[in-house]
């Protein structure tokens, strides 16, 4: 089986300081087992690349409330408290992308595209400090890639070349973070026999993956 890895020995491989994009959201989709496990190993100063940090006790507010964050990327974080009261405590940095430019930046740092023109934010703080551009009498302001050194993505299924598919909504981010980390972990609900997941049912292709958990026990 592909790169198998315990949650432990993955997030062993994770260290402090790393850029890590996690996919989810409000934890839906998200890699639970995997997030456990870097709260015990007591995971320090991690930059976060998600679209939300959940729910205290919940998916990546767990990584919150056990103190693993110094820097969030994400597109709200209206559902935990402590992300807000860290961030106004200074002891979180907070980056808050419109959802639409988030996903986009993330697929352009995966496609090696130089940036994303978008017209969101537009008048407002968003573009503080960006370059406009304008063309045909329109304006736009250029977004930069984002890529991480590790994307961590939950999936449904996966056969033992990696292969993964998804299960309806939890889908969200994990394929597009796939394409934009150095490393990926992903963590499958049930590992299959290659041919189980037919063809056209898989949304990221095992040539993406480096490792994946092995089942829980």
């Amino acid at each position: 089986m592909k790169g198998a890895l315990t949650p432990e020995a993955a997030a062993a491989r994770i260290p402090d300081g790393a850029r890590v994009m996690i996919g989810g959201f409000v934890a839906v989709g998200s890699p639970l087992r995997l997030i456990d496990a870097l709260v015990a190993r007591g995971a320090r100063d991690l930059t976060v690349i998600a679209n939300d940090t959940a729910r205290p006790g919940l998916g990546i507010g767990m990584l919150i409330s056990a103190g693993c964050v110094a820097r969030v990327i994400a597109s709200h974080i209206g559902l935990n408290p402590e992300t807000q009261a860290g961030m106004n405590a200074g002891r979180i940095a907070v980056d808050l992308v419109p959802q639409g430019t988030l996903v986009e930046r993330i697929r352009a740092g995966g496609m090696g595209l130089g940036g994303v023109l978008t017209p969101t934010g537009l008048g407002t703080e968003v573009e503080d400090g960006k370059q406009i551009f304008e063309i045909e009498g329109l304006s736009y302001l250029l977004e930069l890639p984002l890529r991480a050194d590790f994307a961590l993505i939950g999936a449904w299924q996966a056969d033992h070349v990696a292969n993964l598919t998804y299960e309806f909504t939890a889908q969200n981010f994990n394929p597009v973070m796939a394409l934009a980390a150095d490393t990926v972990i992903a963590e499958p609900e049930s590992i299959v026999p290659v041919g189980v997941i037919p063809p056209d049912a898989v949304r990221t292709p095992g040539v993406l993956v480096d490792h994946l958990l092995v089942r829980a026990r």
